[in-house]
């Protein structure tokens, strides 16, 4: 392991003989690695161990440095030490920070998982006015096969005429619907405008004769605005394109790309699926966002792979259970609508091709049904750790965790960083504020968060930004308010967990770093040991673990129970109404988690609250509506131990005495059907007796007639 650092025109207080203390390393602290100190790293790129360069801002001249050096075989990683930490007023005690981000980048890369492939031929359907596509399409057409759906033209004034010359296929129609994904898009549409355009030779007549200003330079009739004159008939008649006895047909018709430049985004969704764009073209090709999106069209042709960011398991799941809906949350906050209900196999149904892997499911999931793959949480939570244990071995303390996206987030605190040198009034990261960028700030959940407090940080912070949904941040809050409550319920006083909403303009960033100084302020309560457990993949696991530790480090004597919000919580117990309940035991049959069970010797209803996970399951399928779900978390043994939340009497057969039901559930049956027709008499005392006495007493009975006596 070699670790290069470099401190350009000494601007970071860098002190290279702690920092290597902390990495049991001899650190040279250069002051021109990518210029004239090079032999340096070329030197260290041929030792064949793996070497981190402390530097991203010369990332690519490191790379290509690499590739024309001669026996380099050394793995090359790069991290940021200087707007994370070199670039603050509080550089000169950021060492235990810098120590720490180095530790992490030498950790393993995550474990590879399966991908998800998709494949472009480049045929692109573009939406939009017609003179709009057709400018568009005139600078991709070299590249891609392009299709346009007109609808109508802009306004001459801003845009132009459409071309006369037919050089791309135009559709036309209404009620145009799309769905799925890169490589896999069907559009559909109803084709009812009474102009073919395969006939149409725009000569334009059709359009100069109507009299209502009906027909456009898209050649489309705008039903409201005509009034059935027919003089377009009448001028069409050697190309007979147009013909308003013509039926509506349904069409449809695959592409690999869409750009959407229509009024109206045919996906509405937070986060639309891959090689789906949709842009406000009222400028033209000088449009916000147009040029860069048609940039990317073009490199969009060829084969993709992206991971699959989650795993699932559908044993533990809580969706559904006996075609009864439990939890589902995952359902609920899924951006891009790639999770849909599959109650009749008890289990959800995740589309790999519309994942984003933005893994807020994950987060939301109580029972780890779903867990984040790439990285896995496990891998997670050793960076986690060694980031801590790090910081602590280098002298740091009141370390407070930043979690932030690797994209709007990380422009953020880099922002942060490079502003401090600019603006004097800005003080940056503090010393003691570590950050880790995330794949996605809502791929993160309580596991984590909770298990971070417990390896010694203070607090943790999730940085958002634009790019997340309004139903992640609610999420998150939720989240952060169960985590919250259990560690103050525990004596842990303070606030530990922070969702801290980051300006995505540079000229807020004021607002960034006041935010940050103001956290840093505050001095919450933690566990005086740390912990020594290892994150796990699964989730409840982790969660015992952490919970546990806590307990164990409690600084007051515990309560027996610690009341817990009711949206968001993955542990609580059941209130069981003993009147109604009949012991009919289908919550049990509905229970994912084994939370309820029964007894075999005798009619009980058992419970384990640590099994829970408040899914809902029991008391949506419970025909008596006798169970109420309590959000809390049980601090006793009793916890992890079954104990009976409802009991009866058996119910003993009149004929042969054999126990077959509870006393309660065969009275409730008895007074329901007590003013039936067909239970009266002894058809009423069979429903006293077992199965086999009822078969034996209605063929022995001789005064009924038997539906083998009817002729």
């Amino acid at each position: 392991m070699t670790t290069l650092i470099c401190d350009c025109n000494q601007t970071m207080p860098l002190q290279s003989k702690s920092l290597g203390t902390a990495l049991n390393e001899n650190l040279t602290l250069h002051s021109a690695l990518c210029r004239r100190e090079a032999p340096a790293f070329q030197a260290a790129i041929r030792s064949g161990q793996e070497v981190v360069v402390a530097c991203t801002q010369e990332k690519r001249l490191f790379t290509e440095l690499a590739q024309r050096t001669e026996g380099a075989t050394s793995p090359i990683r790069f991290v940021n030490i200087r707007e994370t930490g070199g670039w603050s007023r509080d550089a000169a005690k950021a060492s235990p920070k810098l120590a720490a981000l180095l530790a992490a980048a030498h950790l393993p890369e995550a474990e590879p998982v399966a991908t998800v492939t998709y494949k472009s031929a480049g045929r692109l359907l573009i939406v939009g006015a017609l003179d709009q596509a057709e400018q568009v399409a005139a600078l991709l057409s070299d590249t891609l096969e392009i299709t346009i759906f007109a609808q109508g033209v802009s306004m001459p004034a801003q845009i132009g005429f459409p071309e006369q010359e037919r050089k791309y296929p135009v559709l036309g129609g209404s009620a145009l619907k799309l769905n799925g994904w890169l490589g896999a898009f069907e559009a559909s549409w109803s084709k009812d405008n009474p102009i073919d355009l395969d006939l149409c030779t725009r000569c334009n007549a059709c359009v100069e004769v109507c009299p209502e200003g009906a027909i456009d330079l898209s050649y489309q009739v705008d039903a409201n605005k005509c009034n059935s004159n027919r003089d377009c008939v009448a001028v069409c008649k050697v190309a007979g394109a147009i013909d308003f006895s013509r039926p509506a047909k349904l069409m449809t018709e695959s592409f690999d790309l869409v750009l959407d430049l229509g009024k109206k985004p045919l996906f509405t969704l937070h986060a639309p699926p891959q090689g789906y764009f949709a842009i406000d073209a009222s400028a033209g090709l000088a449009s916000s966002g147009l040029p860069a999106t048609m940039l990317k069209l073009r490199d969009m042709v060829g084969e993709f792979e992206k991971p699959k960011f989650f795993n699932y398991k559908s044993k533990i799941c809580a969706h559904s259970r006996n075609e009864s809906v439990g939890c589902k949350a995952c359902i609920d906050i899924c951006s891009a609508q790639a999770i849909s209900s599959d109650k009749h196999h008890k289990q959800i149904v995740v589309n790999p091709n519309l994942c984003v892997g933005c893994g807020a499911c994950t987060t939301v999931c109580p029972t780890g049904a779903l867990t984040y793959a790439y990285p896995r949480v496990s891998e997670q939570g050793v960076r986690v750790k060694t980031l801590l244990s790090t910081y602590a071995k280098a002298g740091g303390t009141q370390a407070v965790l930043l979690l932030h996206s690797q994209t709007e987030g990380q422009q953020a605190v880099e922002a942060l960083g490079r502003s401090v040198k600019l603006k004097k009034t800005l003080r940056g990261l503090p010393a003691n504020v570590i950050p880790l960028a995330l794949w996605h700030s809502a791929s993160a959940g309580i596991d984590l968060w909770l298990s971070a407090i417990a390896f010694g940080a203070e607090q943790l912070v999730v940085l958002v930004t634009g790019e997340e949904a309004p139903d992640y941040i609610t999420a998150l809050e939720e989240q952060m308010q169960v985590a919250q409550t259990l560690l103050n319920g525990m004596g842990y006083s303070g606030v530990h967990f922070h969702l801290l909403r980051a300006p995505t303009g540079a000229s807020q960033l004021a607002n960034l770093d006041a935010a940050l100084q103001t956290l840093i302020a505050k001095r919450p309560v933690t566990p005086a040991v740390v912990a020594r457990f290892a994150v796990v993949q699964e989730k409840r696991s982790t969660l015992d673990m952490a919970i546990d530790h806590f307990m164990t480090q409690a600084p007051i004597t515990l309560p027996e129970a610690i009341a817990l919000p009711a949206k968001g919580s993955p542990f609580g117990s059941l209130l069981v109404n003993r009147d109604t309940c009949t012991l009919c035991l289908s919550c049990v049959s509905a229970c994912p988690a084994s939370a309820l069970q029964d007894n075999p010797e005798m009619p009980q209803l058992k419970f384990i609250e640590k099994n829970c996970v408040q899914c809902g399951l029991c008391a949506t399928t419970c025909p008596e509506n006798a169970i109420t779900l309590v959000p809390r978390l049980l601090l006793t043994p009793e916890r992890k131990q079954p104990r009976v939340l409802n009991e009866s009497q058996p119910y003993h057969c009149i004929r042969c005495a054999k126990p077959f039901g509870t006393l309660m559930a065969i009275e409730s049956m008895l007074g329901k059907l007590a003013g039936h027709a067909m239970f009266q008499g002894a058809a009423a005392d069979r429903l006293k007796m077992c199965g086999d006495c009822r078969v034996v007493d209605l063929y022995s009975a001789n005064n009924e007639i038997k539906i083998t006596d009817i002729r």
